[in-house]
């Protein structure tokens, strides 16, 4: 026997490969086994030493079991097995036998039975653990994160990680059964403008110049359609490097999707039946047959946001009218700089405090660049609060009615840009929701959110922008618009493009296109972007190269398999899906990256560091 530190004699090695061939995993043990000798690997998840008898709680990736070591048996080996603490590795043989009645642990599945030590080598020994595996929800995320690889093996994660690749597989099977083709594309790759910031990576044999890490694989995809592979898919890494949120990664894992010879309606309905596939048969939970389509307008109007979270009701509603006609100052000089005013119904939402308010009403100014956020609380006699008095009676009863409000319900009131309004209620809502447990659990609400603008105008700049990429077709009917430069001037922003976005739970899990396949037309949108001809074939010079050669109408989509599972696992964080994630500031605590290189090494790529 030896400690885990020492060396195994050849007579204990050629047992404990006798081990390593014979095992069974820890959920293979079943009553059929009692009385038959098994061999098991695993960690010390538990020690309890009852003085003359050991139980080891041994774990494996499929399971726990108790295993029983007696003094009577092993005697001086008993020393040995007194030794053992949590997270030793351990190969056993033993023999299996049913617990009596009142020892069977109910929470395990093999806590009818456990394992007689006949045999045991300790393979390594583990230092003291910096936090209990089973203890884990006290610990910070910083600890977990710089000890991942134990963070790792706990249940949980394991668990979230193996679903994970379970998930992966489910999507490869659906869609290989529908024809598509998995196909690798660049890591490597020019710089483009595509909306983020692109990592960049030096090249030692092109002095000077760069590569850029894939925001998407975007451009290849298309190019792929233009070869005649017509159904493409390919799970792959993204790169972006932008500010980082709990639902974003500098690295992040997408499902990317082409396919030619397609309309809208062909993908939606295809990715529906993907997702409605791979989540009944990964968590048992049904979606929607159909999903909902909602277009982008109206997600804005009735809830603030192009990703609305319909698992609740609580719409914003336009109260316009009633606020011309009120004396109440702050909503006629939203309405006379051409604002909006808008109002959000809180059902029960009148037992907020003052205090409470008053802490929505900072956080709406600091977060959304609110003005304020004005309030009425429906009581027993009616609408009350410090701006009642600026509504004559009857207005505050076409308020209630407008609103539907009851008694005990709240109502807050939006009033300034459209933007700022719909910001601040859309996630006021939100908000509330969460805090007034409006939203029951295990419910998934998913939707379409069709017909974006094509372009949107950047408030700084002043210039367009793509709401989605520049690639993105535009409907035929307002192709028109493009084509006449006066026109464009007039109603450029009333371009609707050939979007779609799925949503769930308030959440963008995907978002695709019919896309451009003509180069005339892929042109014209770039001029509109302010991107002449010139830089346009500098940057995208293959791809229109491409869109002269023939290439089919297509379409398609992508979906952040991260997001999707932070949802479907009930996390508040892709971290927690992820198996080596980065923090906020995009660095792994675990591996110390971000770090510093051999001056050698930047000097080959004669790149010159300049401190701060």
């Amino acid at each position: 026997m030896s400690l885990g530190v020492e060396k195994f004699g050849k007579e204990e090695e050629k047992q404990i490969h006798f081990i390593y061939k014979n095992r069974i995993f820890i959920d293979q043990l079943s009553e059929n086994l009692e009385n038959h000798e098994v061999c098991l690997l695993g960690w010390v998840f538990r020690f309890r030493d009852q003085g003359g008898v050991i139980f080891v709680d041994l774990r494996d990736r499929y399971g726990i079991v108790q295993i029983v070591f007696e003094e009577s048996h092993f005697k001086e080996d008993y020393k040995k097995a007194s030794s053992i603490r949590n997270e030793y590795v351990l190969a056993i043989k033993g023999l299996v036998k049913k617990r009596s009645a009142e020892t069977i642990n109910p929470k395990l599945k093999t806590g009818n039975l456990e394992v007689y030590v006949k045999e045991f080598y300790i393979l390594n020994t583990s230092k003291p653990l910096p936090f209990g595996l089973d203890e884990y929800s006290e610990v910070g995320e910083e600890v977990r994160l710089k000890y991942r690889y134990l963070d790792l093996r706990r249940s949980e994660m394991q668990n979230a990680i193996i679903i994970r690749s379970k998930m992966n597989h489910s999507i490869r099977r659906f869609l290989e059964k529908q024809n598509f083709l998995e196909i690798e594309t660049p890591v490597l790759n020019k710089s483009t403008p595509e909306g983020a910031r692109d990592f960049l990576v030096p090249s030692r044999l092109s002095a000077g110049k760069f590569y850029a890490l894939p925001q998407s694989p975007q451009i290849f995809k298309q190019i792929l359609m233009t070869s005649g592979f017509e159904r493409y898919y390919q799970i792959v890494k993204c790169f972006r490097d932008e500010d980082l949120r709990a639902d974003r990664q500098p690295e992040f894992t997408q499902l990317d999707i082409e396919m030619s010879f397609v309309n809208e309606e062909m993908i939606m309905n295809l990715m529906e039946d993907l997702w409605r596939n791979v989540i009944q048969e990964n968590f048992g939970i049904s979606l929607p047959d159909p999903f909902p389509r909602i277009t982008y307008k109206d997600a804005m109007e009735f809830y603030g946001t192009d990703r609305p979270d319909l698992r609740f009701e609580m719409k914003l509603i336009d109260v316009q009218d009633i606020a011309e006609q009120s004396d109440f100052q702050v909503f006629k000089n939203a309405l006379n700089k051409k604002g909006r005013v808008k109002a959000l119904c809180v059902k029960g939402g009148g037992i907020l405090s003052r205090k409470e308010i008053d802490d929505l009403t900072d956080w709406v100014k600091r977060d959304f660049r609110a003005g304020g956020l004005a309030w009425l609380k429906y009581e027993q006699d009616g609408l009350k609060s410090a701006i009642s008095k600026f509504f004559s009676p009857q207005l505050l009863e076409s308020l209630a009615k407008r609103c539907n409000a009851e008694v005990g319900d709240i109502i807050f009131f939006g009033a300034d840009k459209e933007k700022i309004v719909n910001d601040t209620l859309g996630n006021l809502r939100i908000h509330l929701a969460k805090k007034l447990n409006v939203i029951k659990e295990n419910q998934y609400a998913c939707c379409w959110v069709v017909d974006f603008p094509l372009f949107e105008k950047n408030p700084e700049t002043n210039q367009l922008e793509s709401v989605h990429h520049p690639f993105t077709a535009p409907k035929e009917e307002d192709l028109e618009i493009l084509y006449d430069d006066e026109l464009f001037q007039k109603k450029g922003e009333q371009i609707y493009s050939r979007a779609y976005d799925m949503v769930i739970n308030g959440i963008e899990v995907g978002g695709g296109s019919i896309r451009i396949h003509k180069e005339d037309l892929q042109l014209l949108i770039f001029k509109k972007l302010g991107i002449e001809e010139k830089e346009a074939r500098e940057k995208f010079g293959f791809l229109l190269d491409a869109l002269s050669f023939g290439t089919p109408p297509h379409g398609g989509i992508a979906f952040g398999i991260d997001r999707i599972l932070t949802i479907f696992l009930g996390k508040e964080s892709i971290r927690d899906v992820i198996a080596f994630p980065k923090t906020q500031k995009g660095m792994c605590l675990m591996s110390g990256t971000p770090s510093e290189v051999d001056i050698k090494q930047l000097q080959e790529l004669r790149i010159r560091v300049i401190k701060t």
